[in-house]
């Protein structure tokens, strides 16, 4: 929380207040003893854990989101998850994703992403970049990429990352 500006004029206060001038050492006015504190809605202490409600594409710590939501959430993001194993086997393929390619998730999860599932993404801009952050331990890419497998061509914003727990995720965002 930013610290209080101590330096406020006397028009910022109420014209309840004593009608004196805030000084330096000035604290602000307590809320009467008798009322309960005001609830501003947060924990008395911080979380490690990132907030799980809305998932959003562009959001910092997505990929620790991805790794402590249900699966329903997972299946009602606006935007495309697929959870990959490091040779590219789909663990899990939301239904966002199912309806940009018209895959059902059920005959998907089992199969390799770049050769069986997306054979259009078998090349070096994009399995490229995953098998090269997967050998490094550290997979952060975001691109603009085109499908074409069995679909007109569509553009799409690519995310690939690597959770701590060493979970591979690809989050795609239609145009």
């Amino acid at each position: 929380m930013p610290d209080q500006d101590s330096s406020q004029d006397s028009d910022d206060r109420s014209i309840l207040d004593s009608g004196t001038s805030p000084g330096p050492d000035d604290t602000p006015e307590q809320p009467p003893r008798d009322s309960p504190p005001a609830d501003d809605g947060m924990d008395d202490a911080p979380s490690d854990e990132p907030e799980t409600g809305n998932l959003h594409f562009e959001d910092d710590n997505l990929g620790e989101k991805l790794r402590t939501v249900s699966d329903d959430d997972l299946d009602s993001a606006p935007f495309g998850i697929i959870k990959v194993g490091d040779e590219g086997t789909v663990e899990f393929f939301n239904q966002y994703e199912a309806d940009l390619s018209g895959l059902d998730p059920d005959d998907v999860v089992g199969q390799n992403f770049f050769t069986q599932v997306a054979p259009c993404t078998n090349n070096r801009l994009f399995r490229g970049r995953f098998k090269k952050g997967v050998r490094r331990g550290d997979l952060d890419e975001t691109f603009t990429y085109t499908y074409t497998y069995k679909m007109r061509p569509t553009l799409v914003d690519v995310h690939l990352f690597r959770d701590e727990k060493g979970n591979n995720w690809i989050t795609v965002q239609k145009y």
